[in-house]
């Protein structure tokens, strides 16, 4: 098959189309033919040697893919193969074909194509596992998106808006933060002109945001935290920002506050299948009543991989990239 190379650590140039050996199903694992992958940015900081696959996955690049089953691996039934899936991935997703743990396999949802469902596992199982599982972000709650245009940003305004919360935004132009109002944001904030801290306290009457989804991480850590209402919920799921950073502990002891990092990727398979059946149980039904839509910037061919790569570096891109083979 082909898939996305990278020769060495580097950045766009170093990714090619190139013929690489046809995965195998191991036990529990089918094989999927992809119709299109999701663009992330972990898969940025993978290129560049900052983000390598967990041990035993592929070292292709890709989080998430939709496509077709071809092939089962032992005592799986054969009448699944010919079934239209999307799925989280620890790896591999910038290929023809990939092999896929059948716990993290999820039915196209009613209404998405198969090649806009590429970009639909990743994002809704990272926000559903963040703000129902780890934030219990319940109704009236106040919902502070940092990255509201991204691909994360738009499907956590959708969700949250779902889940009854009241929803603020970051974001750093006017298009993007008029995408994340058409999708049910009510305070859009200009990262680039205003001070979120202050506009959050100020939608807020002074109390601030219960739950913090945020992709910055160190270089956003203390104004997050002055940001947070009284037991307020951090969640850090990026690194854009940095990695280390000064944490005020009798800031976040006042406020009876938390911080909670997570990452998806690294997560235990069954961690991963108890994931992505709640959002099909969850948040598919939402889906299917036009609630909740994924937001696709474009599609692209998978060979222009490094193009994708430089447009969402460049924040070029509202909602998600995707890449068909």
């Amino acid at each position: 098959m082909h898939a996305i190379t990278v020769t060495e650590p580097g950045g766009p140039e170093a990714m090619s189309w190139a013929k690489v050996p046809d995965p195998t199903p191991g036990p529990g694992e089918v094989i999927v033919e992809v119709a299109a992958a999701g663009v992330n940015r972990a898969d940025l900081l993978q290129r560049q040697g900052l983000y390598p696959p967990p041990p035993g996955a592929s070292d292709i690049i890709g989080l998430e893919c939709s496509g077709t089953i071809t092939n089962v691996g032992a005592a799986l039934p054969l009448d699944r193969i010919g079934e239209k899936v999307c799925a989280i991935l620890a790896g591999g997703g910038y290929a023809q074909k990939v092999a896929v743990p059948v716990g993290q396999l999820m039915p196209i949802p009613d209404g998405v194509s198969l090649i806009d469902a590429g970009g639909l596992a990743e994002v809704t199982c990272t926000v559903w596992s963040n703000l129902d599982m780890v934030a219990n972000l319940s109704e009236g709650e106040w919902l502070l998106i940092h990255g509201g245009g991204s691909g994360v940003g738009t499907m956590a305004i959708q969700i949250g808006r779902a889940l009854g919360a009241r929803i603020a935004v970051t974001a750093g132009s006017q298009a993007k933060l008029d995408r994340c109002a058409a999708l049910g944001a009510e305070v859009l904030i200009n990262y680039h002109e205003q001070d979120f801290v202050q506009e959050i306290k100020d939608a807020t009457g002074g109390r601030g945001a219960n739950v913090i989804l945020d992709n910055m991480g160190a270089s956003y850590l203390s104004r997050n935290v002055d940001a947070l209402a009284r037991d307020g919920r951090l969640v850090v799921i990026g690194m854009q920002g940095g990695v280390k950073a000064e944490l005020d502990i009798n800031a976040l002891l006042r406020k009876n506050a938390s911080v909670h990092a997570t990452s998806l990727r690294g997560r235990p398979e069954s961690e991963k299948a108890a994931i992505c059946a709640q959002v099909e149980r969850t948040v598919w039904p939402w889906i299917h009543a036009g609630v909740v839509t994924p937001v696709i910037d474009r599609v692209m061919p998978m060979a222009d991989a490094a193009e994708a790569h430089r447009l969402l570096a460049d924040g070029a891109v509202t909602g998600k990239i995707l890449l068909t083979p």
